[in-house]
């Protein structure tokens, strides 16, 4: 019972916050409950009795553990996660103290854990995964990762404290040679795309490094149009609804399907795993579609350039309603210039704290501005005030600070 009070008063922490703000409380508890009590987070999760599997990378991390998870829970396995997908040491601290008893132990028998490469670097010794699933390297949060080899090397550092199976993106050059390195009695496993549906992607697949080869076994998909995807897994094909439009969401279930084969083993069912993605729901904002006022509306987060583009590139060119928005994570604007817009003919409303910036890219690359509102929540009311579009449903493009602060002020928790 060494953490009962740690956890007491991280669970009064949680109550606090979330009187104070709806949907609040993510964060905060865990970051006090890891001053307090700094063994806490480790105790817990080394105490499952099927260990851990961490999911790192820059990109697809959320819906690759939201679908493995999906898929792990249909087959009969007790999995504990972090769903609100706060994925550094006090995000992750604040799941536990949802499920945790008092002697800061938690029911499930595995814990799957999408994990930021930072924090997973500095964690992921003292958790001991069993499973490590690295989904690619992109060109990503300049502010901390300032170059993509930097990144490699701390998912290289994640993924030597596997103790079983390492799980690879068999495209990014940058995971190949982490694969080629995998710690002694470690399984290594690829996933990846053909060469037909890479061909099928002229802007490739938006990795920092992607490898000049293509993997002919394993996992690979080898179909994907919209939302419309075909997996092999070792010769058997599967076909699979992907629960947001674009290549990279079906790289995420090739990710997710590799890494429940490896975890589940003798008795993984690959048809009920395809069932799984298929009838999941999007994580929020990942190409979700959600109700707002009675009016269907799409959110598209946009994380980095490789994810704005991929993201831009699925959207109707000729959408009659779309709200883009820059928050203050973007601390450097210049960083999405490389980011081709000009199939949007046009954007309703550009919001955000560097909504300038915004506009400015925009007209250079000749898309149309309805209004520039740079108050976000002002921009929203105005934009969902809007009759109904002609064409398509309202779109909301939005980098993680305009997420948040459009989650909260729709009340969407």
């Amino acid at each position: 019972m060494r953490y009962t009070f740690a956890i007491l008063v991280g669970r009064m922490v949680r109550m606090l916050a979330r009187l104070r703000k709806t949907g609040g409380g993510s964060a905060v508890p865990g970051l006090v409950v890891n001053r307090l009590a700094p063994g806490f987070l480790a105790y817990a999760l080394t105490s499952l009795p099927d260990g851990l599997v961490i999911v790192s990378g820059s990109s697809g991390k959320s819906t690759t553990t939201k679908m493995l998870v999906a898929i792990l829970r249909d087959q009969g396995v007790s999995v504990f996660t972090n769903p609100s997908t706060a994925n550094i040491s006090q995000g992750i601290t604040s799941a536990l103290l949802e499920k945790a008893n008092l002697a800061g132990r938690i029911s499930d028998r595995v814990a799957v854990l999408e994990m930021d490469e930072g924090h997973g670097a500095l964690l992921a010794r003292a958790l001991s995964p069993h499973t490590v699933v690295l989904t690619n390297v992109m060109v990503d949060q300049i502010d901390r990762f300032y170059e993509s080899e930097q990144v490699g090397d701390l998912l290289d550092r994640i993924a030597a404290c596997a103790t079983r199976n390492l799980v690879y993106n068999a495209d990014d050059a940058l995971l190949l040679a982490i694969a080629a390195k995998a710690p002694k009695g470690v399984t290594a496993i690829g996933y990846g795309v053909s060469a037909s549906v890479l061909a099928q992607a002229p802007r490739g697949l938006g990795y920092a490094a992607q490898s000049p080869e293509r993997l002919v076994t394993g996992t690979v998909v080898t179909a994907s149009a919209s939302r419309a995807v075909t997996v092999s897994i070792n010769g058997e094909a599967l076909s699979l609804t992907a629960p947001a439009r674009g290549i990279h969401y079906a790289v995420d279930a090739a990710a997710a399907l590799a890494a429940a084969a490896a975890i589940v083993g003798a008795d993984f069912d690959a048809g009920a795993a395809a069932d799984s993605i298929s009838s999941m729901e999007p994580v929020f904002a990942r190409g979700e579609t959600t109700t707002v006022s009675g009016e269907p509306v799409e959110f598209v987060l946009v994380q980095n350039p490789a994810s704005f583009q991929l993201n831009v590139d699925e959207l109707d060119p000729a959408l009659d309603q779309v709200l883009m928005a820059i928050g203050s994570d973007v601390r450097d604007p210049s960083y999405f210039w490389p980011v081709d817009l000009s199939a949007l003919p046009a954007v309703t409303i550009a919001s955000g704290s560097k909504v300038h910036e915004l506009a400015l890219q925009l007209e250079y690359q000749g898309v149309t501005i309805g209004s520039i509102v740079p108050d976000l929540s002002t921009a929203l009311d105005m934009f969902f005030a809007l009759p109904a579009p002609g064409r398509g449903i309202k779109t909301v493009v939005f980098s993680a600070d305009a997420m948040r602060r459009t989650r909260s002020h729709l009340g969407l928790v």
